[in-house]
C-alpha cells in the first residue's frame, strides 16, 4: 500500500525532500519532509484533537511515538512560548496532512515545522491522514518509522528496519522523562496542603492546577522512595501521567503501596491510574489503538454523569464498568468507563483514600469537564485531617 504527496503542496514545498512513513506490516505512506529530516522510529498512534498540537508535542506521555494528526490542517496558529507542558518536544515522528503556509496568532512567535527542526523531530507532510487512520483503528498501533532525505531507501530496507526497532509492549519509559532533581510549585497564595507529586512524566499544567487550589507541589523523580516522599510532610501523593507499559513499573508499583498502607490520601491520573489498579491487583493490558484526543466521553459510574475528557493512553486496566472488587486495601469500585468501547477510565478506594482517572483533568488545551477533579483531592485531604 503507498500513498503519494498531492501536488498542491509541492508548489510551495521549496526544497522538501521525499519523505515516506513506513509501518511494520508493510503500509507505506508517502509526502513530503517536514520539520527536520532524517530517520525516526516508533509507535505511531493518531490525536484526534482539533486543537493544542504544541501541548500534545510537548507532552511526555508521547516519547517514542509517532503522532498522526486527524485534523486536516495542522500549524495554524505557529508555536508560542508558554504552551509547553514540558522542556522539549518528546514525540519520536510527527505526520500531517496539510501544514499552514503561514501562522496567524497574535502569541505566535515562529512557525511549527521551524520548532521542529530546531528540536530535531522528523515529519512527513501531504499524508492521507484520514486512510491513515482507519488502516491503525483496523489494524492496531504498531511500529513504524519516518524516513526523509538521505534516510530513504527501498521500501524491503525501510519495512526492515522498523521491524528492528523497540516494541511499546513492555517498554519502560518513565525514568527517561522524568525529573533528574525534586523541584517545588509554591501555592498560589496561603499554602493550605503540601503535596508529593510523584513525576512519571508529569505536564506543566498539572502542578499549577494543584497550586491555584493552595497546594504547595513537591514534584519527585520516579525513583523517589518512600522514605523521600515522608521528608516532605505531604498531606496527599499524586501520580502523574507518563509513557510505557505499566507492567514495567515496578518500583512506582511498590511505592503507591507504600502509600495505601499509610493511609495517605493519592490521586492519579492516566499513567499513574494504571498503577494505582496495578497496586491494588488489577491487570494492564495494551489496547488496541488506544484513546488520544480531546473529545472523548468518560461516564461517573456513581452519578450517571458524562465529561466530555483529553486523554492520551495505549494501556488500559482490566475491569468492568461499575464492578465493586475486593484490593489487599479493603474495597475498591471501577468508577469511570468510556461508553465508546468501556475501557476502564477510573478506580476508586472504600476503605483507604485513593482514587485515579484515566484521562486528564488539567487539560490543556482543553476540555475542562474533569477540572473538578483536583477539588475532590483537596477533599480527600481536608478529610484525612
Amino acid at each position: 500500500m503507498t500513498r503519494q504527496a498531492t501536488d498542491t503542496y509541492r508548489v510551495n514545498a521549496g526544497d522538501r525532500a521525499p519523505a515516506a512513513l513506513v509501518l511494520e506490516d508493510g503500509a507505506v505512506y508517502r509526502g513530503l519532509s517536514y520539520g527536520a529530516q532524517g530517520t525516526a522510529f516508533g509507535e505511531v498512534v493518531f490525536c484526534t484533537g482539533m486543537t493544542g498540537y504544541q501541548e500534545t508535542l510537548t507532552d511526555p506521555s508521547y516519547h517514542k511515538q509517532i503522532v498522526v494528526q486527524t485534523a486536516p490542517q495542522i500549524g495554524n496558529t505557529g508555536w508560542n512560548d508558554e504552551d509547553d507542558e514540558s522542556s522539549r518536544i518528546w514525540v519520536a515522528g510527527y505526520v500531517v496532512r496539510e501544514p499552514a503556509r503561514i501562522p496567524s496568532n497574535w502569541r505566535s512567535r515562529r512557525p511549527l515545522q521551524e520548532e521542529l527542526a530546531r528540536q530535531g523531530v522528523v515529519g512527513i507532510a501531504q499524508v492521507d491522514t484520514r486512510t491513515l487512520t482507519r488502516h491503525i483503528r483496523e489494524h492496531g498501533a504498531m511500529r513504524a518509522g519516518v524516513f526523509s532525505g538521505d534516510g530513504l531507501a527501498t521500501t524491503d530496507e525501510m519495512v526492515a528496519r522498523v521491524a528492528d526497532s523497540p516494541s511499546m509492549a513492555g517498554a519502560d519509559l518513565a525514568g527517561e522523562v522524568t525529573t533528574s532533581a525534586p523541584y517545588v510549585v509554591p501555592a498560589e497564595g496561603e499554602a493550605r496542603f503540601r503535596v508529593a507529586a510523584i513525576d512519571l512524566g508529569i505536564k506543566s499544567n498539572t502542578p499549577r492546577m494543584m497550586s491555584a487550589r493552595g497546594m504547595e507541589v513537591h514534584v519527585l523523580p520516579a525513583t523517589a522512595t518512600m522514605a523521600d516522599v515522608r521528608a516532605i510532610e505531604p498531606d496527599g501523593v499524586f501520580l502523574s501521567n507518563g509513557p510505557g507499559d505499566p507492567a514495567t513499573t515496578a518500583h512506582a508499583t511498590a511505592l503507591t503501596r507504600e502509600v495505601l498502607d499509610r493511609k495517605l490520601p493519592l490521586f492519579g491520573i492516566c499513567f499513574g491510574n494504571q498503577i494505582l489498579g496495578r497496586a491494588l491487583g488489577l491487570d494492564t493490558y495494551k489496547m488496541r489503538y488506544g484513546h488520544r484526543g480531546m473529545n472523548i466521553p468518560v461516564m461517573d459510574t456513581a452519578t450517571r454523569r458524562i465529561a466530555i475528557t483529553a486523554q492520551n493512553h495505549g494501556f488500559a486496566l482490566e475491569g468492568e464498568p461499575g464492578a465493586r472488587f475486593t484490593s489487599p486495601y479493603g474495597a475498591a469500585t471501577i468508577s469511570h468507563y468510556c461508553p465508546n468501547d468501556d475501557t476502564v477510565e477510573g478506580v476508586r478506594c472504600h476503605d483507604v483514600p485513593a482514587f485515579a482517572v484515566q484521562y486528564h483533568p488539567e487539560a490543556a488545551a482543553g476540555p475542562h469537564d474533569a477540572a473538578i477533579l483536583f477539588d475532590e483531592f483537596v477533599a480527600l485531604m481536608e478529610d484525612a485531617r
